[in-house]
């Protein structure tokens, strides 16, 4: 029993950061002082590739930028190649400097501080070389997706 209220509160303080973190990039959206879009991709350049079954994306991100980045609905693996950079998540404050490697968890939505140029790099498997439909198939639109609804059921599920 000890383990399901555990379970609980750890689901209660991921819908707790993921308010938050929506609060805070609405407010940023309101304010008009951050890029979106094309104003924000010129600032950050971003490098496609393509492997078997695998796409590659590639971002600069220059020091002392804030990012909050999208919602990502599948597990893979990313790779910090150049900088210096802190990350937000539900499980905390991370600081890390290249070389890194870790992975992304579905319902994953980021605060980053870019204490130096960073280059970040995501490996997900798709067949699809299209990007509006990979970003459909690998970026969740919020976090009532289906795909991250199941992780937070299954956390309070799985009696591990």
């Amino acid at each position: 029993m000890e383990l399901k209220k555990q379970k609980e509160k750890s689901l209660k303080q991921i819908n707790e950061y993921r308010n938050k973190v929506l609060d805070l990039e609405q407010e940023l959206l309101d304010s008009g002082v951050c890029y979106t879009g094309d104003e924000l991709d010129k600032i950050n350049p971003l490098k496609h590739s393509f492997g078997d079954g695998c796409y590659i994306r590639e971002i600069f991100m220059p020091a002392g930028q804030v990012i909050i980045s999208k919602i990502h609905k599948k597990l893979h693996p990313y790779f910090i190649m150049r900088g210096k950079v802190s990350i937000l998540t539900d499980e905390g404050v991370q600081h890390i400097q290249a070389p890194y490697s870790g992975i992304t968890k579905p319902g994953t939505k980021r605060v980053l501080y870019m204490h130096e140029d960073t280059v970040f790099i995501t490996v997900s498997v798709t067949d699809k070389t299209d990007l509006k439909e990979i970003e459909d198939e690998v970026i969740a639109k919020d976090f009532q997706d289906p795909l991250i609804t199941k992780e937070d059921l299954d956390l309070l599920r799985n009696e591990k």
